[in-house]
């Protein structure tokens, strides 16, 4: 699996926390030239001087990628600092926790303009050094871009938009070589539930979830790596995703009654 990402030119968003900060870590330890983005600068600016600390190969661009210019300004970052792509991971997302009923509609912009057009951007600008190099497009989703996850219609949407946005990619350059994957965490020990937004577009502040039964970010890293190595379509991760995409084709509405009904045991729960 090292050997797959050593030498390889990585473009990581939202690399200042969570999975993002786990896999410039990983990765640059397997030899990648990992570049990276997301809005915190110093944290993008530490965290590359600890990789390069540590004999790795690193550079940062401060990137929003809600905007347009930033998602160009960082992927030239990683050309004139390395030459090239071979990977782009759109990391970069945001959560939401709050019935429909009572979610303002500046929230569903909010999801939609960060996990959604911010992969579109990024791969807008990357997708042909991507082709010269035969390399690979990741985004990562959830089990919430496999079935509707109640309490998270944006983020469900948000994640369904990438899925059948990459997909669609992948069609385009079938004949060019181009890898597309669609990786899956399951709930992951991650800032992104901290910062999730609520109804009127705060912020959570807290999880209603056991962070001790959650995936780290540092294995969902090792696995994407895998997923990559494999140039799989999709990486589910946990038995729970698994058990979705596979139940959902014959039983549907199963699916809706256990989501539901997981989803009105959380602490907290909107449904209540």
């Amino acid at each position: 699996m090292s050997n797959k990402l050593n030498g390889k030119i990585v473009i990581i968003t939202g690399a200042s926390s969570g999975i993002g900060e786990a896999m410039a870590r990983v990765y640059a330890a397997m030899g990648a030239k990992v570049v990276l983005g997301a809005r915190q600068a110093d944290k993008l600016e530490a965290l590359t001087a600890e990789i390069k600390a540590q004999g790795g190969e690193a550079a940062w661009c401060a990137t929003d990628v809600t905007k347009v210019e930033d998602c160009e300004k960082l992927i030239k970052t990683a050309v004139d600092s390395f030459g090239g792509i071979d990977v782009l991971i759109c990391n970069a997302g945001i959560s939401m926790r709050a019935l429909f009923d009572d979610l303002d509609l500046s929230v569903l912009h909010r999801l939609m303009d960060v996990n959604f057009w911010g992969t579109v951007y990024c791969t807008k600008f990357a997708l042909p050094y991507l082709q010269k190099s035969k390399g690979s497009l990741v985004g990562i989703s959830s089990v919430a871009g496999i079935h509707g996850l109640p309490g998270r219609t944006g983020y469900s949407a948000s994640k369904f938009a990438m899925t059948g946005f990459l997909e669609t990619v992948r069609i385009e350059n079938l004949k060019k070589s181009l890898h597309v994957m669609v990786a899956c965490p399951g709930f992951t020990a991650s800032n992104v539930r901290f910062s999730a937004l609520t109804a009127d577009g705060s912020q959570q502040g807290s999880t209603p979830r056991e962070e001790g039964k959650m995936m780290t970010p540092e294995e969902v890293a090792k696995i994407v790596a895998r997923g990559i190595a494999r140039r799989k379509r999709l990486c589910l991760m946990e038995a729970e995703g698994r058990a979705t995409h596979f139940v959902k084709k014959f039983a549907p509405g199963l699916v809706d009654k256990l989501f539901y009904w997981v989803m009105s045991k959380e602490p907290d729960s909107p449904f209540k």
